[in-house]
């Protein structure tokens, strides 16, 4: 007889699965908006030094405080204002099980980040979504509002995953003059959108307010698992407090102190991929059939007949990879689609060309 573990698990953790990004080997992989373009030279020989630098026989700093300088650097803030994780993901899992819990509720925005709702669900968070528009996927600004009014925590994203849009500043600002909830901005993709839109300089003025940023997408980086948080150092030091220790090894603390300081390498990678962005989005919208959103991150929506399919075959028929969102509430017949070199784009394109036709 199987042993059975079920009546032993934390009632909250029941009928959780190991996270699947249904990732197969492909020749063009555009599925998990990683940087899908080299990184310089420059970086890469950063990195490369860094690592070979770096002695294995002994533990990490627990609070990773030498990248912690150079981030803070990199915003105009100081080392009590940022914390640094393993991923985006250690982060978000710490902030739910921190200001979370039993009768603390998380307002999310969805179609978004499905982890905001498993996290949740794990540290017994309750959860009121506040559903985005289904044509454009616009904010519900005043039924954000007042579910924030009633909250421990809302989460909105800027710009979002997985539909690209971003969060008027005034939402942000209304959150925190109307509500007493923290109030997290996931800035994950931010790079990719135009030139203010991050609110990290409102951190100073707002202790309630903050922002979630990664090393994965813009710097290339995405095997590290490396992401920061920007927030007032009393949240900060709560954060540090129960995190687990020795999460950040030496070796991405390493590499990542390289990428953050060689950070103006990049910038030339961002604007060819915004610029790919763009062209993309011209190229699919001469496509019959197929509809998209417009999107100020790495990566475009679109909505395809039979989208599965079309998945499957793009895959088995053309080797690329993309995601399926199909399964989603409200994403019904959607694909996400990273931003690829100009190559890895037109072999995309010509491929969905044929298969929407064929699907239809």
């Amino acid at each position: 007889m199987a042993f059975d573990l079920t009546n032993r698990v934390r009632p909250a953790l029941v009928g959780f699965e190991p996270y699947d990004p249904a990732f197969t080997p492909c020749e063009v992989n555009l599925s998990a908006n990683e940087n899908t373009h080299p990184m310089p030279a420059v970086v890469r020989k950063a990195i490369d030094q860094a690592l070979t630098a770096t002695p294995l026989n002994r533990y990490p700093d627990p609070l990773a405080n030498d990248l912690r300088d150079v981030l803070a650097a990199r915003h105009g803030v100081t080392r009590g204002n940022i914390m640094v994780g393993n991923g985006g993901d250690e982060i978000l899992f710490n902030l739910f099980f921190t200001f979370g819990g039993s009768g603390r509720t998380l307002v999310t925005c969805p179609p978004d980040f499905s982890e905001y709702a498993n996290f949740a669900k794990m540290c017994e968070m309750p959860i009121v979504n506040v559903w985005r528009h289904s044509e454009d996927f616009s904010l519900d600004v005043e039924a954000l509002i007042a579910a924030g009014k009633d909250a421990a925590m809302v989460v909105v994203t800027s710009p979002n995953n997985p539909t690209g849009n971003l969060v008027d500043h005034a939402v942000i600002q209304r959150l925190l003059d109307e509500t007493d909830a923290l109030i997290l901005v996931d800035e994950a993709y931010v790079e990719f959108a135009a030139e203010g839109t991050s609110v990290v300089d409102w951190i100073a003025d707002n202790p309630r307010l903050m922002v979630l940023r990664t090393l994965s997408k813009a710097f290339s980086c995405a095997g590290l698992r490396c992401g920061y948080l920007v927030a007032d150092p009393s949240i900060v030091d709560m954060l540090s407090a129960i995190r687990q220790i020795y999460s950040v090894d030496v070796l991405a603390q390493a590499a990542a102190i390289a990428a953050v300081t060689e950070r103006d390498a990049f910038a030339p990678v961002v604007a060819d991929i915004v610029a790919e962005r763009e062209r993309l989005s011209l190229h699919l919208g001469n496509i019959k059939r197929l509809e998209q959103w417009p999107s100020e991150a790495n990566f475009i929506l679109v909505r395809v007949p039979n989208a599965s399919r079309v998945r499957q075959r793009l895959r088995d028929e053309y080797s690329i990879l993309v995601r399926d969102f199909s399964y989603a509430p409200g994403l019904a017949n959607c694909l996400r689609i990273t931003v690829g070199t100009r190559q890895e784009n037109d072999l995309l394109v010509d491929a969905l060309r044929d298969l929407v036709k064929e699907e239809a």
